[in-house]
């Protein structure tokens, strides 16, 4: 009775000051949906949305004790109930098997890929003989440059190329892509080394599209080179003229926020707009004297960022910065506090009830974790203005909210990047006023001057500024211990990092400083990670030990993807010629690798190494990239065709046997999956 007593008393103390628990709790749902090894049917999500309904009306009818224990189980099942039903609704054909073969769609999204590629996205595909079509393929162009058309917004185009299903994780309880490709209504990835032809022109139906890959172009060729790449990527979101050179160098420097659409760009635009036409209002006192100015500016800055958005692709990181937007504006226009925890819990609410997929996503963890941060610190400094001198404040704002973001956002970073940024909060200094002073104005006063031809000016400021980040990017990059790689963490661990961080944060009180102990415990966690000790592709292309020197790879070119991510995953910063160098009995096609106990490790690439391979000993594991007849003598073996069933498999040798984990047993059987859940071959 006591403690009922007490939890009470600690809810009534709360008063006011639980909603920004409303998206954690929807979240939590939201969460334990994707956590499930098994697709629930659709009954049980229809069952969670009445539980969620029932909830709220019991809760809206009860007291101050009961009815916040309501919503938060409300919130809960609605969780889980919305993630299910937008993962049905999204569902659609997925490519089962490798095609190669005529590809023909119309062009819905350009970018480019990992490699550098240029890559295209289509939909109202037709592919030969395949009876269910994916929505939507992804293929990235690898002819010869020069040849072909030049891809345009809604153009319908044909070439021959591979395709084959969206790929799983590359080891065990790593990131699916799979899961990503369905929400993306991607149903088939791949690859053309042919040129792309035109069927049929651009339609009417990609306007926005069209006109942003139009402005794209043309701001590219105003400021030429990677200046002029760089001014598109944040004024248009088109990033496929950056070079791979410069993406690197503002990933290892922590200024690769600088390129999305995010909070930061929306909110200086916003910011600007609304300083802009506010100033403009009190100049004309009988305008001012008569109508509301800060409500007027409120809403030509929304009309600005809703442009913005519109003209940007509307891609998922945008939408979540418009909407954070758009909250503390309405804010403003009704009067209320316009940045506050409330205001950051409505636009997460709105965001996860819209997408909420875009949870598991780095984006969304980064900004609001860095909002939610800021929010907080300045909360508590709200009287410092008042102690300090203005302008003294003004430059420790500047440091302090860099200091707090970056705080924020560093266990996601690491911990979906694998690598720590050590001198970001210098670069962040040194770029991000100048992005609020000198280069989004810019961009604003360029697009207000350009449809009378007289945009030059500001887009000579807008090149030097962005000069100036491209600069302080490339030396920083290249300062010693510039970057620190980190091993991925448990799954676990940033769920509980978050939710310690948000406990001191949101709970009133001093009871809050309980929400160190899970931080605490899952850094512990994080520093005592075990990377597995074979990790093996799910096409057997690749075998990866783990050894004193770093992980050895058993080829050093080939599978670049999953080499890459293995050793990021790791924590190690070598190359995988660099990694193939560490495995040392390896030759004509055949690797292999002793364990403790007597155990050995086989890899065997290419049919003449396969056919030279034709013994094993009981306890020993051969990993073919070739299928064919098993190998005498009682080993484990892997063919394609098992581990197209499997997927990448994880190994550890306890007394001279493998224990082996399976991708397919960690995905479970999902929509996105479509794969047996035992994993067994």
């Amino acid at each position: 009775m006591r403690m009922l007593q007490a939890v009470g008393d600690a809810l009534l103390a709360q008063r006011g000051g639980l909603m920004p628990w409303a998206p954690v709790f929807l979240a939590l749902g939201i969460g334990g949906y994707f956590s499930l090894l098994r697709e629930p049917p659709v009954a049980a999500l229809v069952v969670l949305a009445l539980v969620a309904g029932g909830a709220f009306y019991v809760a809206w009818r009860s007291g101050p004790l009961v009815g916040p224990g309501l919503i938060a189980l409300g919130l809960l099942a609605a969780g889980m109930a919305l993630a299910g039903a937008r993962a049905h609704i999204l569902s659609g054909p997925v490519l089962d098997f490798r095609y190669y073969g005529p590809v023909e769609g119309r062009i819905v999204g350009i970018d480019r890929s990992a490699s550098g590629a240029l890559r295209l996205t289509l939909d109202q595909v037709q592919l030969r003989r395949v009876r269910d079509v994916p929505n939507r393929v992804r293929i990235s162009l690898h002819g010869p440059p020069g040849q072909g058309v030049v891809p345009q917004p809604g153009m319908r185009v044909m070439t021959t190329g591979h395709l084959s299903p969206p790929q799983g994780p590359v080891e065990p309880g790593g990131f699916d892509f799979r899961r990503h490709a369905w929400f993306l209504k991607i149903g088939a990835v791949g690859y053309t080394r042919v040129p792309v032809l035109a069927s049929a022109l651009p339609g009417n139906g990609n306007r926005i599209f069209a006109l942003r890959i139009y402005l794209s172009r043309a701001m590219q060729d105003a400021l030429p080179g990677e200046i002029g790449a760089f001014a598109a990527a944040i004024t248009t979101g088109d990033r496929s003229g950056m070079g791979e050179g410069t993406l690197k160098a503002l990933r290892d420097t922590n200024l690769a926020h600088l390129l999305a659409i995010s909070g930061l760009h929306m909110g200086l635009l916003a910011g600007f707009v609304f300083s802009v036409v506010r100033l403009a209002i009190s100049m004309v006192p009988f305008v001012a004297l008569r109508l509301p100015g800060h409500r007027i500016a409120a809403v030509f800055a929304l009309i600005a960022a809703a442009g913005y958005l519109a003209l940007s692709g509307g891609n998922v990181a945008t939408e979540r910065a418009f909407i954070m937007v758009a909250v503390a504006l309405i804010a403003v226009v009704f009067n209320r506090r316009a940045i506050s925890l409330r205001a950051v819990a409505l636009a997460a609410l709105i965001v996860l009830v819209l997408r909420p997929e875009a949870l598991l996503g780095p984006g969304f963890q980064m900004s609001f974790a860095a909002t939610t941060a800021l929010v907080a610190v300045f909360n508590h400094l709200r009287g410092a203005p008042e102690v300090v001198p203005r302008w003294l404040w003004a430059v420790l704002a500047v440091i302090l909210s860099s200091a707090v973001a970056g705080f924020a956002t560093a266990p996601v970073a690491a911990a979906h990047f694998n690598r720590i940024a050590q001198f970001g909060l210098v670069a962040n200094l040194l770029t991000v006023p100048l992005m609020g002073i000198l280069v989004m104005p810019a961009a604003v006063v360029a697009a207000c001057l350009a449809p009378f031809g007289l945009e030059a000016p500001a887009l000579w400021v807008l090149g030097r500024g962005l000069a100036w980040v491209l600069k302080v990017a490339h030396e920083i990059s290249t300062w010693e211990g510039a970057l620190r790689y980190v091993v991925a963490p448990d799954p676990l661990v940033l769920p509980m990092i978050a939710l310690g961080l948000l406990f001191v944060i949101l709970w009133r009180g001093r009871v809050c400083v309980l929400g160190v102990l899970p931080v605490a415990f899952g850094l512990m966690l994080w520093f005592q990670t075990t990377r597995p000790e074979v990790l093996i592709a799910e096409n057997g292309s690749l075998v990866g030990i783990n050894r004193e020197n770093g992980r050895a790879l058993s080829r050093e070119r080939g599978s670049g993807f999953v080499a890459r991510v293995w050793l990021e995953n790791d924590g190690d910063g070598a190359d995988q010629a660099g990694a193939a160098a560490r495995w040392q009995a390896a030759e004509a096609g055949i690797a292999f690798a002793d364990f403790p106990g007597g155990a050995r490790l086989w890899h065997i690439s290419g049919k003449r190494a396969r056919a030279v391979f034709s013994e094993c000993a009981e306890n020993d594991v051969v990993i073919f990239n070739t299928d064919g007849a098993p190998p005498t003598g009682g080993c484990t073996a892997y063919t394609p065709r098992d581990l197209r069933r499997t997927g990448a498999l994880a190994l550890t040798f306890a007394n001279g046997a493998p224990l082996i984990e399976t991708s397919a047993a960690r995905s479970g059987w999902r929509l996105w999956t479509g794969a047996n859940p035992s994993g067994s071959p």
